[in-house]
């Protein structure tokens, strides 16, 4: 794997800025026109992808009442069967096409989630940049598989599931061709909670699978990110909207306008803050070196007359010799008259 792979014209990878998507998810609550509202509210804000998601109510579970089908964890979604969550939260295939197009207005790629082998083909129709493989859908190795015969790049989150599962699930994706790969750490509970997240996962990942670590953040919190970006992620997701108290079945771990500008701010912040490994001073930081302290006369002395810890002083500025050099200098002598506050140079000492 080469560790880096377009999105559209954006790169991503190790070597490449972060690349920023938000997921709209459920939010068009059933309306196009706001979901190409968000979609222009999140490219303003500055970020690099459009996700949405590709299913039906009928590609996902069955239309049934069944104890089984009733959803009874998280509060968002209580009180539905299955069914009736996805057919609420869709986002209708005839869409795809016209989000797609509003997002490439600000050049801003869109891609989408795939759940079921006809949404791969659906998709592939639209040429989509690469594919989302969502939490949920990491232990589907049939989807996988299809996906991965695309030959496109994989964004993968890894909320729920354990080593083992990751292992099985880049193995088929690197088995049958795929593209290269993202793995986002994830918590998959909503909204995810600050001490579940267990960051530092975000450094192992590459490590232990050679792949492009990322994190989706399932909280509504921007500080996360900004701390995954510091752990190395190359890639952040975010569910958005443009208004929670909008409702909605993914608005309680979505984040708002002015919360997705200050993120990308942020992210960006400190990722110019990362640089590299250095030791040296930089070009800002040599034009303060002349207020560090060095050794200077403080009191006037006569030619002949030997220099002690009562005639130098240890003062600011660097105009005099480096501090180290006070051991050797004390007990010599001053080559000539010195007046109070001079800086003390070898050309005053007697060899």
């Amino acid at each position: 794997m080469k560790k880096e792979f377009k999105i559209g014209k954006k790169w991503v990878g190790e070597n490449h800025p972060v690349f920023i998507s938000v997921d709209i998810s459920a939010n068009h609550l059933q309306d196009k026109k706001r979901a190409k509202e968000i979609i222009k509210r999140a490219c303003e804000a500055g970020v690099d992808g459009i996700k949405i998601q590709t299913y039906t109510p009928d590609t996902m579970t069955f239309d049934s009442n069944k104890e089984d089908f009733q959803v009874k964890v998280n509060k968002a979604w209580k009180n539905r069967t299955l069914h009736q969550l996805y057919k609420e939260a869709y986002t209708p295939w005839e869409w795809h096409k016209e989000l797609e197009q509003a997002a490439l207005k600000y050049d801003v790629p869109l891609f989408s989630t795939a759940y079921d082998d006809s949404a791969v083909d659906f998709l592939e129709k639209m040429n989509v940049p690469c594919y989302k493989i969502a939490s949920f859908e990491i232990t589907d190795l049939e989807l996988l598989k299809k996906v991965a015969q695309t030959k496109k790049p994989v964004i993968i989150s890894r909320g729920m599931s354990n080593k083992k599962e990751l292992e099985e699930a880049l193995n088929v994706l690197k088995e049958y061709g795929s593209g290269e790969i993202a793995l986002l750490h994830c918590t998959s509970s909503y909204p995810a909670h600050v001490e579940e997240m267990n960051l530092r996962t975000i450094q192992d990942i590459p490590k232990k699978f050679e792949v492009i670590p990322g994190l989706s953040d399932h909280t509504i919190e921007t500080s996360l990110c900004v701390a995954g970006v510091a752990l190395g992620a190359k890639v952040i997701e975010k569910h958005f909207t443009l208004k929670r108290s909008d409702g909605g079945v993914d608005a309680a771990f979505s984040i708002e306008p002015q919360e997705l500008k200050k993120l990308v701010k942020e992210v960006k912040d400190v990722e110019k803050a990362l640089g590299g490994v250095c030791y040296e001073p930089g070009k800002r930081e040599k034009e303060n070196k002349q207020f560090r302290r060095s050794l200077w006369v403080a009191k006037k002395m006569r030619k002949g007359e030997k220099f002690t810890k009562e005639n130098i002083a240890r003062l600011r500025p660097e105009k005099g010799l480096a501090i180290k050099h006070l051991p050797e200098i004390l007990g010599k002598k001053a080559k000539k008259d010195i007046g109070p506050a001079t800086p003390l140079t070898w050309d005053l000492i007697e060899k």
